[in-house]
């Protein structure tokens, strides 16, 4: 930690001030009060050390200073044994606690390995507030589909070591997800999981973000700020959007992984940590390689152990489950008809197990209660079909064929434009030719997958 020893007794001063740099801290020392409150007043110590009798500025005047420019910051006030209850009235004033002089250097070794549990404690509160804010939809991935069993095998070998791993996956999928199962499943567990959307940030921000920063720093840094980084240290971090950094940034996140150190914005001081790093991206990271937008070297560092996650289309199998997974966690407890089934199974899901969320949520807002049914399902650019018995009229009350009709009718044309061809009338339809099989068999349309 960062910690100031401020006392008149220089030598003293310089004797506590050598001691606490052999237990490992960064010490600096003033002698007098008001050089004190000046140095406090940029909040970029985390404990500060102070006699109580100094003149003409006190140790209470030093204390006052530093609690209002960083609550945070810590101050342990030194005291003779005549004025201890001068002391007990800086403790209510917020200091964190006192030592009576002469006392044991190591006793207040011991003193600060306290504060450091205490604010390490603190950081902790404040990142599990975060998670519980960010966290995933789904504690599971929900599934029991080849492509989803095949990333829970990958989760499970990859998850014990301290490996860097590479998620990669379409916008949807649940990447963020397989992320949390991986420090789930490793021995930093119990630490946290701490989340960077890069996306979303301008390098300058996204560098303060996972790095930390002084007070100072830029406009509007009142006060020192511990990184992501650091707020996960012992656990995982999780960038995500990997592939949207820029190739300046990815110079210091290059770093970052080869030194594990890094130096906070504003700062001089170089930090160590000891954090997973996760990365993932719907981007094509080879080939932003090859077009020079991203680092060669930064790809192979992140890309040790690649996960590839499935696209819903990919694991149809599962829709089903998660559709009911999802319903229930909404408060819809009946069962899902056929039909409804039927349109859901059938459809890409270009947004993925998010936007099935989506449709869901929806659908059942619309039901008002009552049962979900395939009008109640609303998909872009997608082919589903009423009850049969559900005619759609005009004007002059004569009935128009359902889409059910026009669906089978569709199908019948793009086989008799093809010639038979499946490839080529899923290619006319806009659809993969596993859903034009699906749609075969609906309508008891005969074929062959010997093409």
């Amino acid at each position: 930690m960062k910690v100031l020893v401020v006392d008149d007794e220089a030598k003293f001063a310089r004797l506590v001030a050598e001691h606490l740099d052999e237990a490992g801290h960064d010490t600096a020392v003033l002698t007098s009060g008001e050089q004190a409150v000046k140095a406090v007043a940029s909040g970029s110590y985390d404990v500060v050390i102070t006699d109580l009798k100094m003149a003409p500025v006190d140790g209470m005047a030093v204390l006052e200073a530093a609690k209002k420019a960083s609550p945070d910051t810590e101050v342990v006030v030194m005291t003779a044994y005549g004025t201890v209850e001068k002391a007990v009235a800086a403790m209510r004033m917020g200091a964190y606690d006192f030592v009576t002089k002469p006392f044991s250097l190591d006793e207040l070794v011991l003193v600060l390995e306290r504060v450091g549990e205490r604010r390490k404690l603190k950081q902790e509160n404040v990142a599990l507030k975060q998670e519980l804010q960010t966290t995933e939809r789904f504690t599971e991935m929900v599934g029991s589909s080849p492509a989803l069993k095949k990333v829970l095998e990958l989760v499970a070998k990859v998850g014990p070591s301290n490996t860097s791993v590479l998620i990669l996956g379409e916008s949807g999928v649940g990447k963020e997800l397989v992320a949390r199962m991986i420090h789930r499943t490793s021995k930093r567990a119990g630490k946290r999981f701490v989340v960077v959307h890069a996306a979303a940030l301008p390098d300058t921000l996204l560098e303060s973000e996972l790095f930390g920063y002084e007070r100072g720093a830029f406009t509007g840094a009142t006060s020192r700020k511990p990184g992501r980084l650091e707020m996960a240290e012992g656990g995982t971090l999780f960038l995500d959007e990997i592939g949207e950094i820029s190739t300046a940034f990815q110079v210091k996140l290059l770093r970052f992984l080869q030194e594990k150190t890094f130096v906070r914005l504003g700062g001089s001081r170089v930090t160590t940590v000891d954090t997973r790093i996760v990365t993932a991206t719907n981007c094509n990271l080879q080939e932003a390689v090859a077009l020079g937008r991203f680092r060669e070297d930064l790809y192979y560092r992140l890309s040790v152990f690649p996960v590839v996650v499935p696209p819903l289309r990919d694991r149809r199998t599962d829709i089903a489950l998660l559709t009911r997974h999802i319903l229930k966690r909404l408060g819809y407890n009946r069962d899902i008809g056929k039909d409804v089934m039927r349109v859901l199974e059938d459809y890409d899901w270009p947004g993925n197990v998010r936007e099935l969320e989506n449709v869901l949520e929806r659908a059942l807002i619309l039901a008002g209660g009552q049962e979900i049914g395939t009008q109640h399902v609303q998909l872009p650019e997608a082919v589903f079909v009423q009850d049969a018995g559900d005619r759609i009229r005009d004007t002059g009350g004569e009935r128009k064929k359902s889409l059910l009709d026009m669906e089978e009718e569709m199908l019948r044309d793009a086989l008799g434009r093809t010639g038979g061809n499946k490839s080529k009338a899923a290619k006319v339809l806009g659809i993969t030719r596993r859903m034009l099989y699906t749609k075969l068999k609906k309508f008891g349309i005969e074929y062959s997958e010997d093409e």
